[in-house]
């Protein structure tokens, strides 16, 4: 009978055969369902390749696309690091969405650079006290943090919703429910045509990776996430530990929100996050919550979703077709990193000759 037993430590190049070839089959298995849709896998392929990197529009669209999962997935890197299982991005971006929607709405007076850096400030604040609220109860009431997040995106998006239909409503939106675009002033300024969230995304990334590496709270996180009682004996708190980390890991997802909102929204919609929350987790365990591994990935599933809007549109595929193929190969590509870890052993079974 086959036995699951964990593997031992895997050489660069290994590794990469068993990633390669997760890869090769995934896209094989997408052909196959492609072909049972009557379409020509290789000019699918193609399509969703090049369809990212057309024109410098469509360039841009893949960038957009980019920002905000690069930016939340560096923020669960750093929850996840200390084995605190942060399921709530998806609430952190939308508190730090309001928060900043605040300024852009009621301050939009201010001069352009104040009010950006004061929604920008404000975003990341708001993010970071959603954050610490599953923090302080993990840490001094012993809670269950998956559920705990989990649930806290739900109420973010109630609130966002309460905002929307109460009292940020839109006045001149004749009873459609929504809120109003923020002027010209509180919306980010755009480079090379694209909001400059992109590079705010990429010094986030040498700045985490620096952080988390050479930092001595870098240090006191991963012993944390090694073993508590370990952190414990060498004298460090961690319970402040666990509530600085999540403050930073929510402030950084609140970040994306207010980035995502005064950018590329240029208003206060519930749908603000748009799963990001969720996808960066995957995003941050393929590439082994490695900073610059994030930056990778994130930029291949932004050419994946980008592509496979071109295909909809180019071969006249239904978005549910293009959702079972990025799943399919999602599926082939997270599957296989269960044998980064472990491996299958088969053994005959002993005859008891008594």
């Amino acid at each position: 009978m086959p036995r699951i037993v964990k593997r031992g430590p895997l050489t660069k190049n290994r590794e990469f055969r068993i990633r390669a070839f997760s890869i090769f089959l995934a896209l094989c298995a997408g052909g196959l369902f492609l072909a049972c849709l009557e379409l020509n896998p290789f000019l699918i392929y193609a399509t969703i390749l090049t369809g990212a990197f057309k024109s410098a529009m469509a360039v841009q669209a893949t960038v957009k696309i980019l920002i905000p999962l690069l930016i939340t997935s560096l923020a669960v890197t750093i929850a996840f690091k200390m084995r605190f299982w942060n399921i709530g991005a998806e609430g952190q971006v939308i508190m730090g969405a309001i928060f900043a929607s605040y300024f852009a709405l009621f301050r939009d007076g201010w001069p352009h650079a104040p009010l950006i850096a004061s929604a920008l400030l404000a975003g990341a604040l708001g993010g970071g006290l959603w954050g610490l609220l599953p923090a302080w109860f993990k840490a001094y009431r012993g809670t269950n943090e998956t559920l705990f997040t989990l649930m806290l995106n739900y109420i973010a998006l109630n609130i966002a919703v309460f905002l929307r239909d109460g009292p940020w409503r839109d006045p001149s939106a004749l009873g459609f429910p929504k809120i109003a675009r923020f002027s010209p002033n509180a919306v980010l300024d755009k480079v090379f045509g694209v909001q400059f969230g992109w590079i705010i995304a990429l010094v986030l990334t040498a700045l985490v990776f620096v952080y988390c590496k050479y930092s001595k709270h870098g240090y006191e996180i991963a012993v944390v996430g090694e073993s508590k009682t370990t952190a414990e004996y060498a004298g460090m708190d961690v319970k402040k530990i666990i509530m600085r980390s999540m403050f930073i890991s929510g402030a950084l997802a609140g970040l994306c929100g207010a980035i995502t909102a005064t950018g590329s929204d240029a208003t206060l919609a519930a749908g603000v996050a748009g799963g990001v929350g969720f996808t960066a987790i995957i995003v941050a365990w393929l590439s082994r919550l490695n900073p610059f591994g994030i930056l990778i990935t994130s930029a291949l599933f932004a050419i994946l979703e980008k592509g496979s809007g071109v295909m909809q549109s180019v071969y006249g595929v239904s978005s549910y077709s293009s959702d079972i193929l990025q799943g399919i190969i999602l599926f082939f590509v997270l599957g296989f990193e269960f044998f980064t870890q472990y491996k299958f052993v088969f053994a005959r079974a002993k005859v008891d000759a008594g």
